[in-house]
């Protein structure tokens, strides 16, 4: 007889051993695979799997009103007047279709039939993961006549559909509330919400859309949201903001250029379909030297581009160079351009709507579809060229400004081979301020960047050499909001960051190549720090945006205050702890606030001080001007062991709302900086 085969445990493996998830348990024990993450991105992507079934009911020309609202509790409420999703019995679950729709996986109408001819949703899970991972979940549908809810919770259902009451009206609405088991800090961002759905209203025309924000609603009278269709129909005076836009990408490229100086009047624009892909295009160049280029898929922003995106970029580059040519408006030893040169100032936002679409992960970051790329191609390529030879003023301008764009990269090219020709962005000679670490292992790397020479010496000192580099900035850096690189590199302080990190920049940057997987921004809690840090998040930003979005940059967190209570030394990074630390027993005439850090009130130093504080009941507050103030033990303690540092790492959650927001800041046009000034001042935190 065999010897039963065992594992290394010694215990036999056998279909005893294979467990099986049923229902939506798959997506509770994994949330990543469906949501992405259980952080704040994913918490508001609950909302937009939501909102998108709405969305996707007008973009069949189902649904024109939606209304949105932020309830107390941590609830979201989605109404749409849509065609109310089916409750009949379906013939494969046995039970109703809602049920069917809001509790199992991969089920919905966007697989095959005729239930929606373009929508967003490719593996159809998108409200049963929002139900699998809420703590609370209602569905109410109205249709054919009657009014139908089922409730649920953690994906499970409470009861069978019921209808409850006779309904004129039709649509959905979908109320739910994230399971704090799943995510650990449920907190909704208004700016977040109304940014993500202000673009989905450009993207679909004639759509109404209203937020409202009922967070903050006392319901002294008990009043239910169940009695109405749309919250709205309550009465109530509550913060909120509704869109309707008839002018769809071309309203949106010029809220895009709000802030920005356009070079030509005409914005172009196309909407045809080509071979069962509809494809959008509008676009406009403006007085910068980046493009912001607005991709969608089937209204879904796909941050990270895709075949829709090469298509245009091929299209683009082709034809303006065939225009150029035809025209003779640039000499032949010019060359012609390059992909690089047509894209400088260029604003676009290009759309495209496929029946069946294909995106690399549940996230839907890049489009994969290959008919998106000759499609998108041929319809903007056409219609581009006949823009331009019906419109010769602006293609006038638009071939200059390719020109100059094209001059400038073989002026900043020459300048860099230069560099390079003397080994500088090699990595053979890093620059002498640079204190390098000893480990040659990137992903165990650090590098500091901090502000003057002084807190370079503490950093130096109190660092651990064996993974952490420091690299001191003398002054303000250069602003490279419109620099090109030519210029960049004959800053010194942005070269020998350069060099330092490895990765070499433009056309030959390699993130690959780089020397830390921590590059941390460690500047003073003053006016000159934060402009500091501003103009080193736009290096980055500009030039470096794959080390942000390989998550390699942070921002340090240093504490502003140092507080003695008799031996004990504790350090608070806000107000809120301070107070906290110091209690609330504490008399003002005990705490003593000392600007430097060897001298407390009336002179006495710090030995005196600590004698005091044992002697006396009193509390000693020491605030922080800057790193430099700190020595290099107390430097490394809070701000750069691993152990107890405060870090943030820099994500760019909403790409457009960070473009516009460098615009306004770094930009050359004054009025709009003054009015985002005075718009947040009040926001401002000022250390007087």
């Amino acid at each position: 007889m065999a010897k039963e085969k065992e594992t290394k445990t010694g215990h036999s493996y056998d279909a005893s051993d294979i467990s099986v998830l049923e229902g939506l348990e798959p997506v509770r024990k994994r949330p990543g695979m469906y949501i992405g993450t259980t952080g704040p991105e994913g918490l508001h992507h609950l909302i937009w799997e939501i909102f998108d079934n709405s969305r996707d009911e007008a973009m069949g020309g189902f649904c024109d009103d939606i209304e949105v609202v932020l309830l107390p509790g941590n609830r979201i409420r989605v109404a749409d007047n849509g065609r109310g999703i089916p409750v009949d019995m379906h013939k494969k679950t046995k039970v109703s279709a809602l049920e069917t729709v809001m509790t199992t996986l991969h089920a919905g109408g966007k697989f095959g039939g005729e239930g929606y001819k373009v929508s967003g949703g490719l593996h159809g899970v998108g409200a049963s993961v929002v139900n699998a991972l809420s703590i609370y979940c209602k569905a109410e549908v109205h249709r054919d006549g009657g009014q139908y809810v089922q409730e649920y919770s953690q994906g499970k259902k409470k009861s069978a559909v019921k209808k409850i009451g006779s309904s004129k009206l039709h649509g959905t609405i979908i109320t739910f509330e994230p399971d704090e088991e799943i995510f650990k800090d449920i907190k909704f961002d208004w700016n977040v919400v109304v940014s993500h759905i202000r673009q989905q209203a450009y993207l679909v025309r004639g759509l109404k859309i209203l937020i409202i924000d009922a967070r903050n609603w006392d319901n002294k009278k008990g009043m239910d949201d169940s009695d109405v269709f749309y919250f709205r129909d309550l009465g109530l005076e509550l913060p909120s903001i509704g869109y309707y836009f008839e002018g769809g990408l071309v309203s949106l490229v010029k809220y895009y250029n709000k802030f920005q100086k356009a070079i030509h009047d005409n914005i172009f624009y196309v909407a045809k379909e080509q071979d069962g892909v509809g494809v959008e295009v509008a676009l406009q160049y403006v007085d910068d030297i980046v493009d912001r280029i607005t991709p969608f898929a089937n209204n879904i922003y796909t941050r990270e581009g895709g075949t829709h995106v090469t298509g245009f970029k091929t299209a683009l580059t082709r034809t303006l160079n065939t225009y150029c040519k035809k025209n003779e408006m640039m000499k032949e030893s010019e060359g012609g351009f390059t992909g690089e040169d047509v894209l400088e100032g260029l604003t676009a936002v290009i759309s495209v709507k496929l029946r069946e679409i294909q995106f690399e992960g549940q996230t839907k970051g890049k489009l994969g579809s290959m008919e998106a790329q000759g499609a998108v191609a041929t319809v903007f390529g056409e219609a581009f060229s006949n823009f331009l030879e019906e419109n010769p003023d602006d293609a006038k301008v638009i071939i200059n400004k390719s020109i100059l764009a094209l001059k400038a990269r073989k002026a900043a090219k020459a300048a860099k081979d230069s560099v390079l020709r003397k080994g500088a962005l090699e990595g053979m000679t890093l620059p002498g301020k640079l204190a390098d670490c000893q480990s040659k292992s990137a992903e165990e790397s650090e590098l500091f960047l901090v502000e003057g020479d002084s807190a370079g010496g503490s950093a130096k000192q109190g660092r651990d050499r064996r993974t952490q580099a420091i690299l001191p900035l003398r002054g303000k850096i250069l602003n490279v909001e419109r620099a090109r690189i030519d210029k960049m590199l004959a800053s010194k302080e942005v070269r020998s960051l350069v060099i330092a990190m490895g990765t070499s920049i433009g056309d030959t940057f390699d993130v690959e190549k780089i020397r830390y997987h921590k590059i941390i921004i460690a500047t003073d809690a003053d006016v000159d720090g934060s402009h500091i840090r501003t103009l080193l998040l736009t290096l980055f930003y500009r030039y470096f945006r794959q080390v942000i979005d390989m998550g390699y940059v942070y921002i340090a967190q240093p504490p502003l205050y140092k507080i003695k209570k008799g031996k004990e030394i504790s350090y608070a990074y806000t107000d809120d702890e301070k107070l906290k630390i110091v209690g609330k027993g504490a008399e003002i005439s005990e705490i003593q606030e000392a600007e430097g850090a060897e001298q407390s009130e009336g002179g006495e130093s710090e030995e005196e001080a600590e004698e005091e504080t044992k002697k006396s009941n009193k509390i000693h507050i020491q605030r922080f001007k800057g790193l430099g103030e700190m020595n290099p033990e107390e430097l490394w303690e809070t701000t750069m062991d691993p152990q107890n540092r405060v870090l943030k790492r820099v994500d760019i959650a909403d790409a457009e709302e960070a473009n516009k927001v460098f615009d306004i800041l770094m930009g050359s046009e004054v009025p709009p900086r003054k009015s985002f000034i005075q718009s947040n001042a009040k926001l401002a935190e000022i250390d007087i």
